[in-house]
């Protein structure tokens, strides 16, 4: 890899700003590079709005003192973004090119791109329980988004997987449509906030076991009728009926363009300095693809915030003539590397 310049770019079409993913991180970043009057192109991907999309209920957002569900502030944030000029296309990125610039972006409806930096926005999707029966009954029985799913659910039995603040959420929610929801938990305690534990207890329809994993789901006639568990603690098996399972035990990096390309940890996750910078000068990144720790709407809005300024400074050294080497001294790479206890 050599040194770049910014005076030595062909006269062929290059973007200043291209964006990876639709998430709060990815329409932030969108907002604040076009504000910078960058003109970025934000490429949406297949999951439109990231997880805040598949959320229902939005209370802790500010400046939106009443609730808002996730669809409704993913479209705020779009519509925003689009203001100033940030231009929104439908499209799935497949391949990114970083060992040149200016960079390289290909996407799934063929088209190809150079940009002169990238801010990945990627996100994450729900982990899997990867227990037997599992794929089997998924969209049959076992579902990842109560939102989308639980009206179906309606006057039914249903289990939650899992106990952290998605899980507590979804079955709050869940207590809408199902006449009884139990939490299966591994631990004999809840990391979901207090608050949402709060309600959870104060619920009448909800039920908590403690200590309990599933090891397989099981059915009839394709669809879910139970699930076989064993508590943590004595190895004990049992059994137990249900209609529907939801699972909410987190989440994983969406990372498959980038192995071999940029510096991942032990997770997956994309790694950061504290200005969103990857290993790779000029592709930053922001919200959960590379956030293990606090994955909130509004951590992810400041990153992408981050992320966009850190990139109009790159242009700007580029724009001044500074020439850039795409290689990176590691010691001046001083990126975090978080130990999250489990």
């Amino acid at each position: 890899m050599t040194a770049i310049n910014g005076s030595n770019h062909k006269e062929e079409k290059i973007e200043n700003v291209i964006i990876i993913g639709s998430g709060p991180a990815g329409f932030t970043a969108g907002l604040y590079a076009a504000r910078a009057n960058l003109s970025p192109l934000l490429i949406t991907g297949n999951d439109y709005g990231g997880q805040v999309s598949i959320t229902y209920d939005i209370e802790n957002y500010p400046g939106f003192p009443e609730s808002l569900s996730g669809p409704e502030l993913v479209e705020k944030f779009k519509a925003q973004a689009e203001k100033f000029g940030t231009r929104v296309e439908f499209d799935y990125v497949n391949e990114i090119v970083v060992d040149r610039h200016p960079f390289i972006v290909r996407t799934a409806g063929g088209a190809e791109y150079l940009t002169r930096t990238i801010i990945v926005s990627t996100g994450a999707r729900p982990r899997y329980l990867e227990v037997p029966g599992e794929k089997e009954f998924t969209g049959k029985g076992v579902s990842y988004c109560a939102t989308c799913d639980g009206f179906f659910f309606r006057g039914k039995d249903v289990l939650v997987i899992g106990g952290g603040d998605s899980a507590a959420e979804e079955a709050l929610f869940l207590t809408r449509y199902a006449s009884r929801v139990r939490i299966l938990h591994r631990r004999d305690k809840f990391r979901a906030s207090k608050i949402l534990q709060d309600r959870v207890f104060a619920n009448e329809k909800i039920e908590v076991l403690w200590n309990t994993v599933v090891t397989e789901i099981v059915g009839e006639n394709g669809a879910v009728t139970g699930v076989k568990t064993r508590n943590t603690l004595t190895q004990e098996e049992g059994r137990l009926s249900t209609d529907g399972v939801f699972v909410f035990v987190g989440h994983l990096p969406n990372n498959e363009l980038f192995p071999g390309k940029l510096e991942m940890d032990e997770d997956g996750h994309l790694v950061t300095d504290r200005k969103m910078r990857t290993n790779v000068p000029g592709v930053f990144a922001a919200g959960e693809i590379q956030d293990k720790v606090f994955k909130q709407v509004a951590t992810s809005v400041g990153q992408g915030c981050a992320a966009a300024m850190s990139a109009t400074r790159f242009l700007e050294d580029l724009e001044a003539g500074h020439a850039i080497d795409l290689r990176v001294d590691p010691r001046e790479f001083t990126a975090p590397r978080v130990a999250v206890l489990a």
